[in-house]
């Protein structure tokens, strides 16, 4: 089945208590190319998600964003610097003692003083992380698949007719090159007869003559070519394995064998069927730039 490079998925969940999202986005590339934007204190889920996502895609530009909350008050710790507190408490018992003040120190009044307090991030169980991030991602990719998929549907089903039309045209121009020789020979002879007027043509002279024309028009090996190619291009539609870069080729080879095709016959209605292949393939080579 053929798969797009265009593709987009979504998914957003509360796992363990993290509320966490995850988006994807790819566009044509020639290569795999992956950016994933993520809060830095998870960087080390970086990796695990780009292996995720080059089990679903071959192929494209593709853009991940994760966001990750945790549970409430969890993220966070409080940490008393104690030796710092009993300072404060030796001064304040101290200031008492030197005036005379009633001892009346409590942690409330302590507490007052908010350098002896300070904030720690809590350090996080990556494993426990990616097991709640994992199956959001998974989600996310599924639909991003479904989404390449359901494109690919329709670039397979607008290729299959263009090949269609291909192998119509290649039909024509069997059916008129086969004409060709038998126009060509009537020619030479009767510019021959226009040139000699009343003399006898040698027959084996003129059949000589025909043979050297025939070998330059012949497009005997080029039609067998573009059957051949377009015969492998309807195989390649309907594998499983990614063969965008390989169906890139085929269209060279295509347009290659069409263009020798227009060069060695120059009668009107093949010019004209070159013409109209010529677009098809040009139409075909634009289609297979989204394809995985």
């Amino acid at each position: 089945m053929l798969k797009s490079m265009t593709g987009y998925g979504r998914c957003s969940d509360c796992i363990d208590g993290f509320e966490i999202s995850f988006e994807i986005r790819s566009v044509n590339n020639r290569y795999l190319d992956t950016n994933i934007r993520l809060p830095r204190i998870y960087g080390y889920l970086e990796e695990k998600i780009k292996k995720a996502i080059q089990k679903k895609a071959a192929r494209g530009k593709v853009d991940a964003f994760l966001t990750v909350e945790r549970p409430a008050g969890e993220a966070t710790e409080i940490v008393l610097d104690e030796a710092l507190a009993a300072q404060y408490v030796g001064a304040l018992r101290k200031i008492a003692e030197n005036h005379g003040l009633r001892d009346d120190i409590s942690v409330s009044s302590v507490a007052r003083f908010s350098d002896i307090f300070s904030k720690k991030v809590k350090e996080d169980d990556a494993d426990a992380v990616w097991n709640a991030v994992e199956p959001v991602v998974e989600k996310a990719l599924d639909a991003f698949l479904t989404m390449r998929e359901k494109e690919g549907e329709n670039l397979f089903r607008d290729l299959d007719a263009r090949l269609d039309r291909m192998e119509q045209i290649l039909e024509s121009i069997k059916a008129h090159s086969a004409e060709a020789l038998g126009e060509y020979r009537d020619k030479l002879e009767a510019r021959l007869q226009e040139y000699l007027a009343d003399t006898q043509i040698d027959q084996s002279r003129l059949l000589t003559e025909v043979g050297i024309i025939a070998d330059k028009i012949d497009t005997g090996e080029e039609i067998t070519r573009l059957a051949s190619h377009i015969d492998q291009f309807r195989k390649l539609i309907r594998q499983d394995t990614p063969s965008g870069r390989t169906m890139d080729f085929l269209t060279q080879e295509l347009n290659r064998e069409v263009n020798t095709i227009g060069s060695k016959c120059s009668q009107l209605a093949v010019t004209s069927l070159v013409i109209d292949a010529k677009n098809e393939i040009e139409r075909i080579r634009e289609q297979i730039q989204n394809i995985e």
